[in-house]
């Protein structure tokens, strides 16, 4: 049993008016007060959170954690503490793994480590098809049973829209959204960075932007054919958010998810790196157009989540030449300071509730996790204090990557206690429960 006491709240919904305190037992909400009214008992247990804000838990939807098969570069356990430092209290494990998660013992191994871990609560994605070779579906109706939250070949595009369509009419009676990875294979092969400018500068050979819309709009025509759900996720460019915006307008049940990276960095940063292989990352650093288009993605609705792609690697693996590293940016532990820090330098072009659903009741929606704090509720919190300022450490990391761009940065704006069911699960307060006198 513990008091959180004087914070701002987020309910899920609305910035509710005032400062509040909560008691968490057996892993609820039990009372909900607001402070002024309340009066703590001798033997009462809190935290004086004062100017902090209390959000439901956070989701990130897409995480590389690289167990089974790939536990050099990370694991469940690890990536499980590494997310809740980050503020998150459930992450989605990818399944490009080795072997992929295209069975249902497969998603059992990943959802039993992930009830366990000690941090996050890891939920299991499942393969669109078997080996995410693109040809034949997964026993999706069994893989869900043991777990699995969504569905994806990611790392990869479903390659055959032939499949796509079975998958996305099938998983209509399992329940779960069908996760794309938007991108024309044929159109990407070879390429280093955003084809452009920057590319012929760097002698680098470029990934054309039609690789992405021509993925986005596919997969949006194939949603609209079969009524299916379909999420695409880390949109890059502006126009396949474009194809999205107009897809939504029509009623078509789809939502998206774009990355801190995407959003805070643009291809011009490959060259003020000096060609830094921790940038390389797919779908590529864009233009500053596509950037400014992303945020306004995220103020007008279009956009339904932030989810970090982390993509961790060992850095024997990545600290090598561009060209000869492989994609992917690590980040679960830095992200949600990253974009708040971004919000904040921007003028703060959406209010707060805004930024806080994105990583919360957006998410969570999107694979029926409620997340809504009121009396009753599950006691997943991230708390957040917006005025802490703090610098990126890598080597601190509880994550077992030990390179990213956002290394030495300072944000302001951080997640400082991360509880799941009522259990805190990482702890950034400087000052330890206090006691009521």
């Amino acid at each position: 049993m513990i008091w959180l006491r004087k914070v701002f709240l987020y309910d899920g919904s609305s910035l509710r008016d005032g400062k509040w305190d909560l008691l968490l037992e057996k892993g609820s909400v039990t009372k909900l007060v607001p402070s002024e009214s309340n009066s703590l008992q001798e033997e009462d247990v809190f935290y004086d959170l004062e100017g902090l804000v209390a959000c439901p838990g956070f989701v990130d939807l897409h995480a590389h954690l690289r167990d089974p098969g790939q536990t050099w570069r990370e694991d469940i356990y690890s990536g499980s503490l590494a997310a809740a430092a980050g503020g998150f209290t459930h992450v989605v494990a990818m399944p490009n793994t080795t072997p992929a998660v295209d069975e249902p013992s497969i998603v059992r191994y990943v959802a039993e480590k992930g009830r366990v871990a000690g941090g996050a609560r890891v939920l299991p994605s499942g393969a669109v098809t078997v080996k995410r070779e693109g040809r034949r579906i997964t026993e999706m109706l069994a893989m869900k049973e043991e777990g699995a939250v969504l569905f994806t070949d990611d790392g990869s595009p479903v390659i055959s829209a032939k499949a796509m369509r079975i998958a996305l009419l099938y998983l209509k009676d399992v329940g779960v959204p069908l996760m794309e990875h938007p991108e024309e294979l044929s159109l990407s092969e070879g390429g280093q960075i955003n084809e452009g400018r920057v590319s012929a500068l760097c002698g680098l050979k470029g990934i054309p932007r039609s690789s992405e819309i021509i993925g986005a709009e596919r997969a949006i025509r194939l949603c609209e054919e079969t009524s299916g759900r379909l999420h695409l996720t880390h949109i890059s460019t502006k126009e396949a958010l474009e194809a999205i915006r107009r897809a939504k307008e029509r009623g078509l049940s789809i939502t998206c998810d774009v990355t801190p990276h995407h959003l805070l960095f643009d291809e011009e940063m490959i060259l003020h790196s000096a060609f830094s292989s921790s940038l390389k990352v797919n779908p590529p650093l864009r233009s500053g157009e596509d950037v400014e288009a992303l945020w306004r993605g995220l103020e007008d609705g279009t956009i339904d989540a932030i989810a970090t792609d982390h993509a961790p690697y060992h850095v024997d693996e990545k600290d090598v030449v561009f060209e000869a590293a492989p994609f992917g940016i690590a980040s679960l532990e830095c992200a949600v300071a990253a974009v708040i820090d971004r919000w904040d330098r921007r003028g703060r072009p959406f209010p707060k509730e805004r930024l806080f659903e994105l990583f919360s009741t957006g998410p969570g929606r999107v694979i029926g996790l409620e997340r809504k704090l009121k009396l009753g509720s599950k006691a997943d919190l991230t708390i957040i204090d917006l005025n802490l300022e703090g610098k990126v450490d890598v080597a601190n990391w509880k994550s077992k990557a030990r390179i990213t761009p956002y290394d030495g940065f300072t944000f302001k704006g951080w997640p400082v206690l991360t509880i799941l069911e009522g259990k805190i699960v990482y702890n950034r307060l400087k000052e330890e429960v206090c006691h009521a006198l």
